[in-house]
């Protein structure tokens, strides 16, 4: 019998291989960037972090969105796996699910990444078009530390 992939450990080979990856010019360009970029029919100098997660979700060979547009990673309600207004505060996360950032000033998510890992206060995230100061506009991949009370909802397409 042949053993099926561990589909969550590639994803997750997948962005962490990805650390690292920084803008050519700071304009939303360099060849790893517009591949992500192109995985979701857009050219260089747009914002990158949704297409960021859809690019590692096709190289892990998993079926999920593949949109640029942050908001559209919450969508299918059957993949939300937490949502900050709900009470049950008993969520436990796994690697490789998409959390979603709200602004206030857009009114909606505007900002994606990986939960990696998580402790009792805070989630290790990996993210593409940010910054060591955690900005939505930055220029590169990076590990970021985030606290759990600033996430805001969690998707998970990695399906068995």
């Amino acid at each position: 019998m042949q053993e099926l992939p561990n589909y969550r450990d590639t994803l997750q080979a997948v962005y962490l291989s990805q650390v690292g990856v920084r803008e050519a010019t700071g304009n939303n360009d360099g060849q790893e960037v517009e591949a992500y970029l192109k995985s979701t029919g857009l050219d260089k100098g747009y914002a990158w972090c949704a297409s960021f997660v859809t690019w590692c979700h096709i190289e892990a060979d998993i079926e999920a969105v593949k949109s640029a547009w942050s908001p559209a990673w919450f969508t299918d309600t059957s993949r939300v796996v937490y949502r900050q207004s709900w009470q049950d505060n008993q969520f436990t996360s796994q690697p490789g699910q998409v959390f979603g950032l709200n602004f206030s000033s857009k009114k909606r998510v505007a900002h994606v990444g990986f939960i990696d890992y998580e402790d009792r206060d805070n989630y290790y995230t990996i993210e593409g078009n940010t910054n060591t100061a955690g900005s939505r506009e930055g220029d590169g991949v990076y590990k970021k530390i985030r606290p759990k009370k600033s996430i805001y909802i969690i998707s998970d397409y990695v399906t068995p």
